[in-house]
């Protein structure tokens, strides 16, 4: 407990936390372990907040029952990937698009927004994915540096497309709707994956990547779809029970772990009982990592609140200008950028909140402002430094980040686009909503 009770400069005291945090994540301190270094040091260096305030709301910060869904939504991803699933939706995604020019990188677009229908899990699906369709691309002629790239972009679509991960976290930190956040997200993720698919198509007629197949037949799409009928129906499943009220989305999580388990235990039948206790092992794990972040971010956003930094943001915003569009210009700058050197999960439990109190007086829906800042952190994924897909998809082809991210940029380009797009017209996001 802290005794000192002489009261700081708000503002130079989120000056000297932001400066601490920041130093330690340039020298590679973890992200959790850098933000609570931050709140600590104002503690003991000013009074208005305490130990006892930390651990307070990294406690109560967790005690949000939508949040239970996280892990359970990340081990369902596991079990489906593990149990065959992701296999089968890329044959549907491969009769569908393979005929089409550069066939196989719109295969590979179209398969991650399938997979990320299951995982909710950007990294997961940059992983699944890439780990199949990299080699085939690379086999067809693709460049193996853009094969990459492509692929880490494309699976930022795993926390745009629902059920997603992201959205779950939004929806505890602002008490959104995760189910309606689920809804507004099908648009513009199929929006993101429709503007990638037109820039790749582009680059791969430019580059010489035309690699065409015959068309498939009717009955061979409707026999891919057939065998892919059980992984397609878990995102339908999962969705319409939701907006249906027949179950809340921390059930539809667990209920996603027990669809997995059956279908690929009996089912397909290619995970085995012994796949189960790694899944767990490497979920737990992982959870573990998420709750070490999640809950100092948790007290950075209640401290950062509590010092006024709302009311700061607001009027620096309206000084700036009342042009509600170039106001949401500039948050999508911001967001790009925060997302650029802190994970998602951290950024959306701290600025979450206090966008969400900056943004409603303004008229700006808190389902809406969520789909935007998903979709711009998603662009955090592939910009380094953190760019956690692209060291992802680096671990897997040995190439350069540097170089992937260089191949990458044309598609974060286009990505930073449709954030405006989505930003300036909020029927994309809220016209299944309302």
């Amino acid at each position: 407990m802290v005794t000192k009770n002489r009261k700081g400069c708000p503002t130079l005291e989120i000056l000297v936390l932001v400066c601490v945090a920041f130093l330690l994540l340039l020298l590679g301190v973890p992200i959790g372990m850098a933000l609570c270094s931050g709140l600590i040091s104002i503690a003991f260096l000013y009074g208005s907040i305490n130990l006892k305030f930390i651990a307070q709301a990294m406690f109560t910060g967790q005690e949000s029952l939508p949040i239970l869904a996280v892990p359970c939504f990340i081990l369902a991803g596991s079990i489906m990937e593990t149990g065959g699933l992701s296999v089968r939706l890329i044959n549907v995604a491969r009769k569908l698009t393979e005929h089409t020019s550069g066939g196989l990188g719109t295969v590979t677009i179209l398969s991650c927004l399938f997979f990320g229908a299951i995982s909710g899990s950007s990294p997961a699906t940059t992983a699944a994915i890439g780990s199949i369709m990299i080699p085939y691309m690379v086999k067809a002629g693709y460049d193996r540096t853009y094969s990459t790239g492509l692929t880490s972009v494309a699976g930022s679509l795993g926390i745009i497309i629902p059920p997603s991960i992201p959205f779950v976290i939004y929806a505890s930190v602002t008490s959104a709707s995760v189910g309606k956040l689920f809804i507004a997200g099908i648009i513009p993720g199929f929006l993101v994956a429709l503007v990638l698919m037109a820039v790749h198509i582009y680059i791969a007629k430019l580059k010489g990547y035309v690699d065409k197949k015959p068309k498939c037949s009717t009955k061979e799409l409707f026999q891919a779809i057939w065998e892919g009928k059980w992984a397609l129906l878990m995102p339908i499943i999962i969705l319409g029970g939701i907006y249906s009220g027949v179950f809340t989305p921390t059930e539809a999580s667990v209920i996603a772990i027990a669809y997995g388990m059956i279908i690929g235990l009996f089912v397909y039948k290619e995970l085995k009982l012994r796949d189960i206790c790694n899944i767990f092992q490497k979920t737990a794990s992982f959870v573990g990592g998420f709750m070490l972040a999640y809950a100092p971010a948790c007290a950075l956003g209640s401290t950062l609140i509590l010092l006024g930094l709302t009311n700061k943001i607001s009027a620096a915003l309206l000084g700036v200008t009342d042009n509600v569009y170039v106001i949401l210009t500039l948050v999508v700058v911001f967001l790009i950028i925060m997302g650029m050197f802190l994970d998602t999960v951290s950024c959306l439990v701290v600025f979450g909140p206090i966008l969400y109190a900056v943004l409603l007086p303004m008229g700006i829906d808190v389902i809406h402002l969520g789909v935007i800042m998903i979709i711009c952190l998603a662009v955090g994924f592939v910009t380094p430094p953190v760019c956690m897909n692209i060291f992802i998809a680096s671990n897997m082809t040995k190439i350069p980040v540097e170089a992937i991210a260089k191949k990458a940029l044309p598609f974060i380009i286009a990505l930073g686009f449709v954030c405006l797009l989505i930003a300036y017209f909020p029927q994309i996001s809220l016209l299944f909503v309302r």
